[in-house]
């Protein structure tokens, strides 16, 4: 089992930052890739970014250039915000895999994330 717990969510004007951290625990024998998503009301979840434990990143074209993912040496994953929209106001999620059976995080489909945190919201204000 993996717990992930997200934090750094909140409210920011437009064109402002924000960066969300994600603390994993529960595993310590297998490797895991991690995921940003996010929701926004009456939309589905929509993948972002991923990170595999080698180091192979993934964004969706509509965080490219704006979002950066990053993976610290204490299994904390990272979603640097730039630019950001009001479009972009969501409840963002992070989410992990195995890294087993050839599953990467370059498939930013939420079946390919077996476990998720409650998520948390950003809201950007025009």
């Amino acid at each position: 089992q993996v717990q992930l717990e997200e934090s750094g969510g909140g409210s920011v004007q437009a064109g402002g930052s924000l960066r969300l951290s994600c603390a994993s625990s529960g595993n310590t024998f297998s490797k895991v890739y991690m995921g940003w998503f996010r929701q926004a009301p009456g939309k589905e979840r929509e993948g972002l970014a991923g990170i595999d434990p080698d180091g192979s990143i993934t964004y969706a074209n509509s965080v490219k250039g704006r979002f950066t993912i990053s993976l610290d040496n204490e299994k904390r994953a990272h979603l640097q915000m730039n630019s950001l929209q009001p479009e972009d106001t969501a409840v963002y999620y992070c989410a992990a895999g195995l890294w087993i059976l050839g599953r990467r995080a370059s498939d930013l489909s939420s079946s390919n994330f077996r476990y998720w945190g409650q998520g948390t919201q950003v809201t950007v204000t025009s």
